[in-house]
């Protein structure tokens, strides 16, 4: 039996990228999938593909910035599945490349209420939910190595994904003894679209961000998939407030 069988994972920002990855990582682990997203017809493709690994998935269009969009997702899913074991708040947006005294307030304000706000509007649901579960659940932050050390040309980037690594340790203190475990990944440079919007205000490119990978490549999707699915599972039922980098060792120099 798969280890999620009869279990219900939710993912918001699963139209593509590590959202898209991380559902169907889900779904072939056996859990019921909610993917959550703007990109109407790439979540829809999402679903149908977690679909057709056997389990049951639906989408639900969502915008995390918005506070009655995701009431609406939770209330959505618990009405679908009858529960809410599992979470992986995702969604998020890299903003405009500037410097922080070039940045400017509609971007800051922007990248704060989707990466930080939204974070916090899921989590605030999801707690909720599953605190009155007797089985609890899990809640995975995405922050990102930029939420562990500074990064130049993306302030309110940094902002919001320190912002995230602290939210997730508050969490994870209020609700232990509720059987919620909360906890982030924090991802170095991932093959996705957000990284090839990152790329002009990097020097040397791709070749440049290689260099400076212990391991000597760029990461993928399932890197991360791997260590959220793992975070939600019974083997991780010991950690809890952790931000564990998943970079290949980039922040370890």
């Amino acid at each position: 039996m798969p280890a999620g069988e009869g279990r219900v994972a939710l993912i918001t920002g699963a139209s593509s990228g590590i959202g898209r990855a991380t559902a169907l990582a889900f779904a072939r682990d056996g859990y019921a999938t909610v993917v959550a997203d703007v990109a109407e017809e790439q979540g829809r493709a999402t679903a149908t593909d977690c679909g057709r690994l056997g389990q049951q998935s639906r989408f639900i269009c969502c915008d995390v910035s918005d506070k009655a969009s995701v009431r609406r997702l939770i209330a959505e899913t618990v009405a679908s599945f009858g529960r809410l074991d599992a979470a992986f708040n995702n969604a998020g947006t890299l903003g405009e490349l500037a410097q922080t005294g070039d940045c400017s307030t509609s971007n800051f304000d922007r990248v704060i209420a989707v990466n930080l706000r939204g974070t916090w509007l899921c989590m605030r649901q999801e707690l909720r939910q599953m605190a009155k579960q007797e089985s609890g659940g899990a809640i995975v932050n995405c922050s990102s190595v930029a939420g562990l050390v500074g990064f130049p040309g993306i302030p309110a980037y940094v902002a919001s994904k320190h912002g995230v690594v602290g939210l997730t340790r508050a969490a994870a203190l209020e609700y232990g003894r509720q059987k919620v475990r909360v906890n982030a990944v924090c991802p170095g440079p991932i093959q996705t679209a957000m990284l090839d919007q990152l790329m002009p205000g990097v020097p040397g490119g791709e070749e440049a961000l290689v260099q400076l990978e212990p391991v000597g490549r760029i990461g993928a999707p399932d890197d991360i998939s791997a260590a959220v699915v793992w975070l939600c599972s019974p083997e991780a039922s010991f950690v809890t407030g952790q931000a564990i980098a998943v970079d290949g060792g980039w922040t370890t120099g």
